[in-house]
C-alpha cells in the first residue's frame, strides 16, 4: 500500500534515527566524527527512499549540493537528515532530531515529520496536537540566543532555557514542555521546514520573528529567524522583538595600530590571501578565483564561519599600491574593506577600514525586510570586534617574521 506523504515523512524520519542510534552505539565514534558519518548515512538514507518511494519529485537537503531544478518542481522534499550535529556528537545529549518536510507548490509545507530518536518519539502533520498547557519557558539556541531572549520571557512571564536542534526547541513546544521557541541566529529552510510543517498542523504559531509568513523552496534557502509558540502568545512575542531604531547607526569603522615591520613587507602580508586565516576571525581561508593575483579588477573567493553559519564571499580588489592601501569590494560592491599603510618612526601604522555601502545595504533591506537593520547591526558588530583582533594577529605575525 503507497503510504501517504505525511506518512513517509514519519517513517522515513523514524528509520534515519534507528540508523543514527545504531552509529551512535557501535561506531565507536564521537563528537566531530560521528556527526560528520551520522550526517553523510542519513542523508544517504533518506535520499535513496525519497528516490525510491516519490521518484518524480526534488530535493533540497543540508547534506546535499542544491539545485535550480527545485525551483521549477511542483513538490519538493526539504530534509535535515541530522538536525543537532553538534549535540549528537556528545554522548547522553537528546536534543537532536531528523526533519523531513515536503513542500508543494501554491501551498507550502503540506506534510512534516521530526523525529528525536533519543527520546523514541516521532511527531508527524497528520497527528500533532497542540499541548492544553505550556510550561512558562522561551527556549533559545544554547549556541547563538537572540539578544531580546530576556525580553521576550518577560512579555509572556516565562524564563529562558537554552537548547540544541531546531527540531528539539520546536517539538518541546508541541509538547508543552515550553510555551515558545524564538531565534535570529540564522537557520537555512531545512532547520525549519519540518519542524513549522508540523506545529502549524497542530494549530501552533510559527513565523519570522517580525510576524510575517515563513516562506520556503526559495532560490537562496537562507531563512535567518523565527517564532513557534502558542497562537495566544505571538502578538506579545512579535512586540517584544520590534527592532530597536538605527536611525543613528554608523556604517563605517577604522582603527590602527603600529607594527614593527616595512609597510612593503605588511603589504605583501596582506595581499598573500591564502594566509587569511593566519589573522581574521571570521575568514578561514582565501584563494584567487581563477589563479589571479593582487591587482586592482582581480576576483578573490573567501570561506567564513561565524555564529554557527559557513558561507562563501567573492570579492573584487579596488586599490593595491604597493607599500601604502589594498583594499576590496565584497560581492564588487557592497562592502568595503582596506588595509593602509604609513611608515613612522617607530614602525608602520597599519590602519584597517569596514563600510557598508549604500549598494550593501539596499541588498539587504531586499533580502531581509523588517529585519534589516537588525542583520546590518550583526555585521557591524562583527566588524568592531574583529578589526582589533585582526591587526593584532598581524601584529604578532609581522614581528615574529621579522626576528626570524
Amino acid at each position: 500500500m503507497t503510504l501517504t506523504d505525511a506518512r513517509l515523512a514519519a517513517d522515513l524520519a523514524v528509520r534515519a534515527g534507528e540508523l543514527l542510534l545504531g552509529l551512535q552505539s557501535a561506531s565507536g565514534l564521537i563528537g566531530k566524527e560521528l556527526g560528520a558519518r551520522g550526517d553523510a548515512n542519513s542523508n544517504a538514507l533518506l535520499l535513496e527512499q525519497l528516490a525510491a518511494h516519490r521518484p518524480d519529485d526534488a530535493v533540497l537537503s543540508e547534506e546535499s549540493v542544491d539545485t535550480a531544478a527545485r525551483l521549477t518542481a511542483d513538490r519538493v522534499w526539504i530534509i535535515d537528515p541530522l538536525d543537532g550535529t553538534r549535540e549528537y556528537g556528545i554522548p547522553g545529549r537528546p536534543d537532536w532530531a531528523v526533519h523531513v518536510a515536503l513542500w508543494q507548490r501554491g501551498r507550502g509545507i503540506t506534510d512534516a515529520a521530526v523525529s528525536q530518536p533519543a527520546l523514541a518519539a516521532v511527531y508527524a502533520s497528520d497527528d500533532a496536537r497542540a499541548p492544553e498547557v505550556s510550561e512558562p519557558v522561551v527556549l533559545v539556541s544554547d549556541s547563538r540566543p537572540p539578544t531580546f531572549s530576556d525580553a521576550v520571557a518577560a512579555a509572556i512571564g516565562a524564563r529562558v532555557v537554552a537548547m540544541g536542534s531546531a527540531g528539539a526547541k520546536a517539538m518541546a513546544v508541541l509538547r508543552g514542555d515550553a510555551s515558545a521557541y524564538v531565534h535570529a541566529g540564522g537557520q537555512w529552510e531545512w532547520d525549519s521546514a519540518a519542524p513549522v510543517g508540523v506545529v502549524l498542523a497542530a494549530g501552533l504559531h510559527a513565523s519570522r520573528i517580525d510576524g510575517s509568513p515563513l516562506v520556503y523552496n526559495e532560490a537562496h534557502p537562507y531563512l535567518p529567524d523565527l517564532i513557534i509558540c502558542r497562537p495566544e502568545l505571538a502578538d506579545a512575542i512579535v512586540a517584544a522583538i520590534a527592532p530597536p531604531d538605527f536611525s543613528g547607526m554608523s556604517f563605517t569603522h577604522t582603527e590602527s595600530l603600529v607594527v614593527d615591520a616595512s609597510c612593503d613587507s605588511l603589504y605583501d602580508l596582506v595581499t598573500d590571501i591564502a594566509r587569511t586565516g593566519e589573522w581574521s576571525p571570521i575568514c578561514r581561508k582565501c584563494w584567487w578565483r581563477d589563479g589571479d593575483g593582487p591587482r586592482v579588477g582581480a576576483w578573490f573567493i573567501g570561506h567564513n564561519e561565524a555564529d554557527g553559519r559557513v558561507w562563501e564571499t567573492e570579492s573584487q580588489v579596488a586599490v593595491a599600491e604597493s607599500g601604502r592601501e589594498f583594499a576590496w569590494l565584497v560581492g564588487g560592491k557592497f562592502v568595503r574593506w582596506s588595509f593602509q599603510f604609513e611608515a613612522g618612526p617607530h614602525g608602520t601604522r597599519v590602519t584597517e577600514s569596514w563600510e557598508f555601502l549604500p549598494e550593501g545595504r539596499a541588498m539587504f533591506h531586499a533580502k531581509y525586510g523588517a529585519q534589516a537593520d537588525v542583520q546590518i547591526e550583526m555585521r557591524r558588530s562583527q566588524a568592531h570586534a574583529g578589526i582589533p583582533a585582526t591587526l593584532a594577529a598581524i601584529k604578532a605575525i609581522a614581528e615574529r617574521e621579522k626576528r626570524l
